[in-house]
């Protein structure tokens, strides 16, 4: 590549998929220059998918649709470079990474883009070997993709894209279904690739507290407004403060300079400025209800592996109970089971009246919405629209409210669009209004967030106050500290084959090294939230006037 040209630059890029009414992208301009880490954030549907896919030829090669401007990867144009040509500079990282799965096995899965290239097979095998263990997935390489989580295929996917040894790797939300070790473990080894081999990484990710530590640039993508582009501090004083993660919030509150990025960086400003927060919450007490899920000394597994083992828990009404742990502990399992979608080997379970072993799936699903780990799974009709229409109609709902659920999920524009032509948060807010669909008085909801920007979270963490208030029982299958620390009344952590501990929020996430929030990390004790550090401190934290508000997550200075 010749000196001084930037390794990626978008030159007056707009785009519109087929059937689309508007563009995704409209006289896009940037560059990226060489060994960068840059970071993509902002709404579903923003264009940060379309942004990435740009770089491998996807678009506009194999999406079709009205493509302008050009783009260039190392100094060529991606008009004129098959994808093949491509995949030697731009290792890929899909968002949904196992609905691009072609192998049956984690080694064939990582062996097959070599294979496709012709790297000779010595050559292949070291490079294999070198990508499990950058993603921690050495253990995995003999088993079937069918057999992992959605975390597990994750790292597989990542795996697969290092095995490349690209110039410039682009990664889509790469930590989503990740759990907050293996999201650390991931980032890790993608910051050691940018340090240590000079790799430019562009990355699409809601969960800044997880990056932004190690990022050069964001860009916060705004749709008919100027982005926001610069130094995370820069960017992170101007941008909606949900966006923020909790230790710019805070630093921001407390009008720090410079912005801390990292808890490390919060921790010396709190020190340096003698920062004291209000006195530690506690968790509430549980209603005393009956219980609307009993789970009593459940075992279940696949084949000869057992993954849960005398589990036992129950969930009341007006609860909203996070289920946690590593990938692969069997979160998404439990659910299916609940669901009556997966078989029990012993032990007794019960939902909304209902017991799975004998009751039919389609019963449960009368009484229980569910989202599954694929928000895909549930959109199988034409339109949005008809597959909400649709789930209100087997709840024995009247339509009439369809409407006003699109709405409550900023759908309303979409209801005419094919599922497959949505983004990934907007599929997930799309199946969350199926699920939703009828008040259904029991909720499982495996990983609701994945996809989903900051914004639509704040509004999602607000419905989840109100379905609590409205007596709904909860289950929420998450790796989402955050939104745990705001939303959940109890936590349920899974690990070593069966529960590990269970009771209220703070009770056991405080102190935890794997599951602490931000807040937690800092100050210890209760505190797991921004709210919770100020509301006593500042006494107009919940009467902000003009110069304050509190929104969802924090506040707006």
């Amino acid at each position: 590549m010749t000196a001084g040209v930037p390794d990626i630059r978008f030159e007056d890029v707009s785009f519109r998929y087929p059937n689309a009414d508007r563009a995704v992208l409209r006289e896009f301009d940037w560059e990226i220059a060489e060994s960068e880490l840059v970071v993509l954030a902002g709404e579903s549907g923003s264009g940060k998918s379309t942004i990435l896919r740009c770089l491998n030829g996807l678009v506009p090669h194999f999406s079709g649709g009205e493509f302008g401007g050009r783009v260039l990867v190392r100094g060529e144009d991606t008009r004129f470079l098959p994808t093949r040509a491509l995949a030697r500079s731009v290792g890929f990282v899909f968002q949904d990474p196992g609905a691009h799965s072609v192998s049956t096995t984690v080694e064939d899965e990582i062996a097959f883009g070599l294979e496709q290239l012709g790297v000779p097979v010595p050559a292949m095998r070291r490079r294999v070997e070198e990508a499990l263990d950058l993603t921690g997935t050495e253990r995995l390489r003999k088993r079937s993709l069918d057999t992992l989580s959605g975390g597990e295929r994750q790292r597989v996917a990542l795996a697969a894209a290092l095995a490349l040894q690209p110039r410039i790797l682009a990664l889509d939300e790469p930590t989503s279904q990740l759990d907050p070790a293996g999201a650390e473990d991931v980032l890790d080894a993608v910051r050691r690739l940018n340090e240590e081999l000079g790799i430019t990484v562009i990355m699409a990710e809601q969960r800044l507290e997880r990056v932004i530590g190690m990022t050069d640039r964001l860009r916060i993508l705004q749709p008919g407004w100027h982005d926001l582009d610069g130094h995370p501090d820069e960017v992170l004083r101007r941008c909606d403060p949900r966006l923020a993660p909790p230790v710019a919030l805070l630093g921001r509150t407390a009008s720090w300079s410079p912005l801390p990025l990292t808890v490390k960086d919060a921790r010396q400003m709190v020190r340096k400025t003698v920062f004291e927060p209000g006195p530690a919450p506690v968790d509430p007490p549980r209603p005393e209800t009956e219980p609307a899920i009993v789970v009593d000394r459940l075992a279940v597994g696949y084949q000869r592996e057992r993954v849960l083992e005398s589990a036992s828990f129950d969930v009341r009404p007006g609860e909203l109970v996070a289920l946690m742990g590593r990938n692969g502990t069997g979160k998404s399992t439990l659910l299916r089971t609940l669901m009556g979608l997966h078989a029990v080997d012993s032990g007794r379970i019960a939902i909304a009246g209902l017991d799975p072993s004998h009751d039919r799936t389609q019963a449960i699903g009368r009484r229980v919405g569910f989202l599954p780990q694929r928000a895909s799974s549930l959109l199988f009709h034409e339109t949005i629209g008809d597959d909400v229409r649709a789930a209100l109609e087997s709840r024995g709902a009247a339509v009439e409210g369809l409407d006003a659920l699109l709405d409550r999920f900023a759908l309303a524009h979409l209801s005419d669009r094919s599922p497959l032509d949505l983004s990934a948060g907007e599929q997930e807010r799309a199946a969350l209004a199926v699920a939703l669909a009828g008040h259904p008085p029991v909720l499982l909801l495996d990983e609701p967030t994945r996809g989903m920007d900051a914004i639509r979270k704040a509004e999602l963490a607000e419905l989840f106050e109100e379905l609590r208030a409205a007596g709904i029982a909860m289950l929420m299958a998450t790796h989402d500290v955050e939104l745990v620390a705001h939303v959940a009344t109890r936590v349920i952590l899974l690990g070593d084959g069966g529960i590990v501990a269970q009771g209220g929020t703070r009770e056991v996430l405080a102190g935890s090294l794997s599951f602490g929030t931000q807040m937690n990390r800092i100050f210890g004790n209760g505190w797991l939230t921004v709210d919770d550090v100020l509301r006593d401190r500042l006494p107009d934290w919940d009467n902000a006037g003009s110069d304050a508000r509190l929104v969802g997550w924090g506040r707006i200075e």
